[in-house]
Formats: structure tokens, C-alpha cells, sequence
């Protein structure tokens, strides 16, 4: 494997890497308020993933750095073609972690309604706003001979790309659902149980479109793939794992099926890194968009040297708040009106 293929692959599996941990993070957002129905059990739901989120969201920041590095022009196409779309995820990602942060510091049933919109409405917007671009990188985007976008934002909402945010989005619900029965216990758990067990399948669902979708759009026909086939599995798996009260392989059924989701994608754009819908020749690919050869060899050391630090770091932070959580963990005082 030449360096420009590793670190294709090696960004393909730090997206993936995000979606799996953030992506209970933002199943947990969007479903705080649902396994939550008092204040104690929306805390206790919070509080699963409050020592977590931040360190989950720097995968994001690892994946943009990745593509700047290794793959200058695909960054520079890409970034400057969905600027509208990444401030309004900047937004979407900044009130999230506000919320995390200030939703606690008062009891006001206001304060605590409208950070709760804001958790729950960011948490939603994030995976459908990067799915939508991950899925206009496959199914093709106006790019000239130069590699410079000549659409507008408007374009980038086609119906595949938007398909594969609710795809991914539809997974989050789940992977947070597993996530949170494994994590939590009483009643915040059983409402979590029930929502995987009914989620999944449709997930599942989705996922298979998705997949059929995919294989489509680059081309190869309606004969999915092995990862593909592994998503679908993998999803409906979690419904049988959740009834069956095995949380915590249910929730590894879900984190299979986030990864293999999210790698097909990868799959099937290899060797392009986003294809031009103007012209097939216009597309750029992994090697008119890399960067030199000593830059990869020096990056490649860099993460050969600090990436297992950050694997055993992430690993410990679980290991040490892997306690399960309740809503009689949580007091609160008597909520103004």
C-alpha cells in the first residue's frame, strides 16, 4: 500500500471513528428529553456521555486536520464548496456543547426547556449536515477543470446526500438508545430499551435503502457488498440484543453498524475523493489531491508515534466512567415557574 492510500484509508477510519463515539453522543442529545421525563432522568441521561463528548468531538477535528495535510486539494475543493453548510454546523456544534456546559447552571424550567431544544436541535443537525456531504462526495458535485466548486448551496442538497444524513442520522437514535440502556438503569433504562427495540428495525430499514442506494450511485449495480451486508445485519441484531437485555452487545451491534455504514461510503468513493459531476475527468482523486511524499512520510511517523497514546487515553477515559447512571443519582431543587 502506497503512503497516499493509507491515509485515505487512515481518514476514512477516523470519520468512522467520530460517528462511532460521537454518534451516541448525539443519540443521547436527541433522546435526553425522551427516556428523560422528569429533570432527574434527563440529567442522568445527560450525564452518560458529559465526560465524553468534548474528547469525541476532536475525532472531527483530527478528520478535517487529516484531509489539510495529506489531501490539500480535496480540503481546499470540498471545505470552500460547503462553506454556507459548515457554519451552520459550526452552529449546530456550538450549541450543543453550550448546552452541555450551561444547561445545569440554573433551575429555571426555561433555561432548562430552551437548552434542552438547543442539545436536542444541534445534536439532529450535525450527522444529517456531514452525511449530506459525505454523501454528495460520492454521488458528485460541479466541480471545473480547475477543482473549484461552481454550485451553490443549493446543490449540495441532493437527494442522495440528504439520504445518507437520515441514514446516519437514523443510526445515531439507535447507537444512543443502546448506549443509554447500557449506561443507565431504572426507568431512564427501560425507556431506552424500548426505543432501541423499536428503532432498530427501522434503522435497519434504512440502512438496507442506504446500502442499495450506494451501490447505485457508484454504479455497481443493486449487489451490495460484504461491509454493506454487515451494516444491515449488524442493525437488526441490536433489536433482538436489546429485547433479549444484552445491552452491552446490543450496543456493539450498533457501533458495527455505524462503522460499516460509514466505511462503505469510503468504499465505494475509492480512488476518487470526490467526483465531478461536470465532467468524470474533472474528478478529484487521492493522487491529483495528496500532498508530497516527505510531508506523508513525516505525518506517518507523527501517527505512528501519538495516535496509540490517544487510542489508550480515549480507552482509559471510558474504563473510568463506565459506572451506570440513574435519575435518583440526581436531586434537583424545585423547579421556578
Amino acid at each position: 500500500m502506497t503512503l497516499v492510500s493509507f491515509w485515505f484509508l487512515l481518514i476514512a477510519i477516523v470519520w468512522t471513528g467520530f460517528f462511532i463515539l460521537e454518534g451516541f453522543d448525539f443519540g443521547v442529545g436527541i433522546l435526553h428529553g425522551v427516556v428523560g421525563r422528569t429533570e432527574p432522568g434527563r440529567r442522568a441521561a445527560i450525564n452518560t456521555v458529559g465526560p465524553l463528548w468534548d474528547g469525541n468531538e476532536v475525532w472531527l477535528i483530527v478528520a478535517g486536520a487529516a484531509m489539510f495535510a495529506a489531501f490539500p486539494g480535496w480540503y481546499a475543493t470540498m471545505f470552500s464548496g460547503f462553506y454556507l453548510a459548515l457554519v451552520v454546523l459550526l452552529g449546530a456544534l456550538m450549541a450543543r456543547g453550550v448546552s452541555f456546559e450551561y444547561r445545569g447552571k440554573r433551575d429555571s424550567a426555561t433555561w432548562l426547556r430552551s437548552w434542552s431544544a438547543a442539545l436536542t436541535i444541534g445534536s439532529v443537525l450535525v450527522p444529517v449536515l456531514i452525511g449530506v456531504a459525505l454523501g454528495d462526495l460520492l454521488h458528485g458535485l460541479p466541480i471545473d477543470a480547475s477543482h473549484e466548486y461552481t454550485g451553490t448551496f443549493w446543490t449540495l442538497l441532493q437527494p442522495y446526500g440528504i439520504f445518507t444524513g437520515v441514514t446516519l442520522l437514523a443510526i445515531c437514535v439507535t447507537h444512543g438508545a443502546t448506549f443509554l440502556a447500557m449506561k443507565t438503569s431504572g426507568d431512564v433504562r427501560g425507556r431506552a430499551v424500548a426505543i432501541a427495540r423499536r428503532s432498530a428495525p427501522v434503522t435497519g430499514l434504512v440502512v438496507l435503502a442506504f446500502a442499495l442506494w450506494t451501490h447505485a450511485i457508484a454504479g455497481k449495480g443493486l449487489l451490495i457488498n460484504p461491509v454493506e451486508i454487515i451494516a444491515i445485519l449488524a442493525v437488526f441484531s441490536a433489536a433482538w440484543l436489546a429485547r433479549a437485555n444484552l445491552e452491552g452487545w446490543a450496543f456493539a451491534a450498533t457501533t458495527l453498524a455505524m462503522a460499516t455504514t460509514v466505511l462503505s461510503i469510503f468504499s465505494e468513493l475509492y480512488p476518487k475523493v470526490m467526483v465531478s459531476s461536470t465532467n468524470p475527468a474533472y474528478s478529484l482523486t487521492i493522487r491529483n489531491s495528496a500532498s508530497g511524499p516527505y510531508s506523508l512520510k513525516v505525518m506517518t511517523v507523527v501517527v505512528a508515534i501519538f495516535l496509540p497514546v490517544v487510542l489508550v487515553y480515549t480507552a482509559w477515559t471510558y474504563y473510568v466512567f463506565r459506572r451506570r447512571l440513574s435519575d435518583k443519582d440526581f436531586s434537583v431543587k424545585q423547579t421556578a415557574h
